[in-house]
């Protein structure tokens, strides 16, 4: 015989949102959280009728108590690392300050599927609700996380559809050469009528002192050291000016009116990493964009200062004028400065090789002060002067005969072509294969041909680019010299650095009565 079983239920006692006794009344503490993803003006509007409406929505009811509207402007949805209004509301209720957080919509909350749905279950097992007006979820409600994850998915692909349209917008805007830059951190420039880069005469003075100090023998931290000093401030509004700051002032084709284009691109819409492009991704170089603060000359002349400073034996210092520019005849190192009685009044600067001493061989060629090397390029100069006229012009025609860049500029333009068209092909090809049932032997045949034909001719693309580049900074400095060189008086009587840096490429010393001074237009004269 089957015993019947009695079932009684115990009914609930407290309520399931606010864990008090059913029979007393206790309002749930609600919170709103608003935000707008840019802090353009036009969407201010928006941004304040959400809170203006969400308090006004929370206090409107009875069985509510309001407690704050939260808020993130010009912020983007795709994570919550950046969003402080974001974070303070979580901790908040997590802290027990809030049992219900009301907003707009899924999109609003959060547009990374993960982040939104960590969210919501850190607050569930807190008790905490979060209701999603627009599609009427509630998280408490059983299928309210099913629809949450579809929802969350839909907002975070319509966020990689918005950020993709961002992208083609702006690499399309590159491919037209049209130029921007951070102008609040872009020391020289302000931003013209026409969104173009237009020169700043107060910061491009700045500018030209940096490259003016660089070219006159100071080191990078020396500049730095004398801005700092000065009390100019930073392109960012910093009092401190850092290494890192003046190379980048230095090495920016933006001074001499050009402007290379994607330099970096965004790796991942959602974490916004960016990465600097090697490659991965075209570049384009805008030719004469904008007014120069710097001429094309001197930036080229700068470039090579700088590819001069490198590391290892032949290490190019900057301490002093005459820094990596006194060669040792014996063994080809750079002279360097040491200081004798360095704690006595016969206290004096002296300049030897660097590496007299570094081998059993010891280099004999002699020490020089500062006064032997001034007369040494005054001596040199005068003789050069002697035929000026003779140098001015044989030097104007050797740089039109050796360094004319017309047929490598032509062939240049040729292979970048080429390159992209290829380029364009093997991605089509990769796809192709990716998304068509392809014989594979066929495939991989085009493949190997197409790659073989990229690899030939980006190998000579880089071979025409790093000839033309040393062409050019040739030419530039062979054309800087004969100018500087064209305003000297006929006589030189008194030694300037500014006259050592413009004319002299280096100097040699073989022994005391043999110093030989080789200018930059390439000619040697013993002084």
């Amino acid at each position: 015989m089957v015993v019947q079983k009695k079932v009684i239920t115990i009914p609930a006692t407290l309520t399931r949102f606010t864990a008090t006794p059913i029979n007393q009344q206790k309002k749930r503490r609600v919170a709103g959280y608003a935000r707008v993803s840019t802090d353009h003006d036009d969407q201010f509007t928006s941004y304040a009728a959400q809170v203006d409406y969400y308090t006004n929505y929370i206090k409107g009811r009875d069985d509510w108590e309001f407690v704050e509207v939260y808020t993130d402007e010009g912020i983007t949805g795709t994570s919550t690392k950046h969003r402080e209004g974001f974070k303070r509301m979580v901790a908040d209720a997590l802290d027990g300050k809030i049992d219900l957080i009301v907003t707009k919509s899924v999109s609003r909350f959060a547009r990374n599927t993960v982040d939104s749905l960590t969210t919501i279950r850190q607050l569930k097992e807190k008790g905490i609700e979060v209701y999603f007006e627009k599609e009427n979820i509630w998280t408490f409600d059983g299928k309210g996380e099913l629809l949450l994850t579809i929802m969350s998915s839909l907002a975070q692909e319509e966020s990689r559809s918005i950020s993709e349209n961002c992208t083609w917008g702006q690499r399309k805007r590159f491919a037209d050469g049209k130029v921007t830059v951070p102008f609040n951190r872009f020391l020289g420039y302000d931003r013209g009528p026409d969104g173009n880069l237009v020169v700043n005469p107060e910061q491009a003075v700045i500018v030209q002192q940096i490259y003016a100090m660089f070219l006159q023998g100071m080191s990078y931290h020396g500049i730095a050291k004398k801005l700092t000093a000065d009390g100019i401030p930073t392109p960012g509004g910093k009092e401190k000016w850092s290494i890192s700051t003046v190379r980048s002032i230095l090495s920016n084709e933006k001074y001499k009116g050009d402007a290379l284009l994607q330099k970096s691109y965004t790796v991942d819409f959602l974490t916004k990493k960016t990465k600097v492009n090697e490659g991965e991704i075209p570049q384009y170089y805008v030719e004469d964009n904008h007014e120069a603060i710097i001429s094309p000359e001197i930036f080229a002349m700068v470039q090579r200062e700088m590819t001069k400073r490198g590391r290892g034996k032949n290490y190019h210092s900057s301490v002093h004028a005459f820094s990596s520019q006194i060669r040792c005849g014996q063994c080809g190192c750079w002279y360097g400065s040491k200081v004798w009685h360095s704690n006595s009044k016969y206290r004096k600067t002296v300049w030897q090789c660097n590496h007299k001493f570094d081998n059993d061989e010891h280099c004999t060629t002699p020490h020089l002060t500062d006064e032997d090397i001034q007369n040494a390029f005054l001596s040199a100069a005068n003789k050069l002067l002697v035929t000026k006229d003779e140098v001015i012009a044989n030097g104007h025609e050797m740089a039109e005969l050796l360094f004319d860049t017309s047929e490598l500029e032509t062939e240049q333009t040729t292979l970048l072509e080429e390159t992209q068209l290829i380029s364009d092909m093997v991605q089509q090809s990769i796809y192709e294969n990716a998304h068509i049932a392809l014989d594979q032997a066929e495939y991989q045949k085009r493949y190997d041909s197409l790659t073989h034909r990229f690899d030939t001719a980006k190998e000579r693309l880089e071979t025409v680019m790093a000839q033309l580049q040393q062409m050019q900074l040739q030419r530039a400095d062979i054309e800087s010299f004969l100018q500087s060189f064209k305003e000297l008086p006929d006589t030189l009587t008194e030694f300037s650095a500014e006259n050592w840096h413009a004319l002299v490429d280096y100097a040699t010393v073989y022994s005391a009565d043999d110093i030989r001074i080789t200018f930059k237009h390439g000619q040697e004269i013993k002084a």
